[in-house]
């Protein structure tokens, strides 16, 4: 089986001094090795290439022949993992699942350590008022309640 230590060493040693950084590195049994990247700015097809080179000339010497190897970047439909990730979203819309199943969708705001706040919209009838006024709503969220988040794309 491949050593994914040896996977995130190879990686790490690459992107270091730049704002890329390792979202996730996985090692599947029969040997597909995965590794999603981000970035602060963006990651090109290049620095995906030359991790991936760099990885699978790793692998070869190493003694492992029979893998297969995917180097990406963490794309819009991917679910936010990391804080910093979060930190790179603040500001656009997302669409948080809890654990419990419930859905809110809202302005990312902030992050830290344990959670995140999010600013969403509601139409709500004031009382004495004939129509329904729209309202702001500021809603914080602990991360450890949260099965994934992802960004809402707008087209």
């Amino acid at each position: 089986m491949i050593d994914r230590a040896l996977v995130t060493q190879v990686v790490e040693d690459e992107i270091e001094g730049t704002d890329i950084f390792v979202v996730d590195i996985t090692v599947s049994a029969d040997n597909a090795v995965a590794v999603v990247l981000d970035s602060e700015t963006a990651i090109t097809i290049a620095d995906c290439a030359k991790i991936n080179h760099l990885v699978c000339s790793a692998l070869n010497a190493s003694g492992e022949d029979d893998f297969e190897l995917t180097v990406y970047s963490a794309g819009l439909s991917e679910p936010l993992k990391l804080k910093r990730q979060y930190v790179k979203h603040i500001g656009e819309e997302v669409e948080v699942l809890r654990k419990t199943g419930e859905k809110q969708k809202g302005i990312l705001q902030g992050v830290d350590d344990s959670c995140i706040e999010i600013e969403y919209e509601v139409r709500e009838k004031e009382p004495g008022a004939k129509k329904k006024k729209t309202v702001k709503l500021k809603e914080t969220i602990g991360l450890d309640s949260i099965k994934s988040t992802k960004l809402v794309i707008k087209v």
